[in-house]
């Protein structure tokens, strides 16, 4: 599966666009890719697709390449806001984030 079985490449385009130079803010680009209004089975299919190593779980290397998870002209996050992406979501503190963690942030 990819990302455009679930999200339309123009709203995603428009999305990574937002956030090519700006300070990236997960929640809103989740709702500006149209993630917010997905039922939670489709919102862990997306996590199935950005989980890489198939974990159960997006680790802190997976998540600075969260972006190209959407399209490959997404850039790398950087280290501040992959942390910053990684304390908003994990909730429970092991240094990861869990499908339900993902599915929480998402529909915050």
């Amino acid at each position: 599966m990819v990302m455009t079985d679930l999200l339309k490449p123009e709203e995603i385009k428009k999305a990574l666009d937002a956030f090519a130079a700006e300070t990236f803010d997960p929640k809103k680009f989740f709702e500006m890719v149209g993630m917010k209004a997905m039922s939670a089975e489709n919102v862990k299919k997306v996590f199935q697709v950005l989980d890489v190593d198939g974990s159960g779980f997006i680790e802190e290397e997976e998540l600075k390449f969260v972006l190209k998870g959407f399209s490959k002209d997404g850039r790398d996050l950087t280290d501040a806001e992959t942390k910053a992406f990684l304390t908003a979501a994990d909730k429970d503190g092991d240094g990861k984030i869990g499908i339900d963690e993902f599915e929480a942030l998402v529909h915050e």
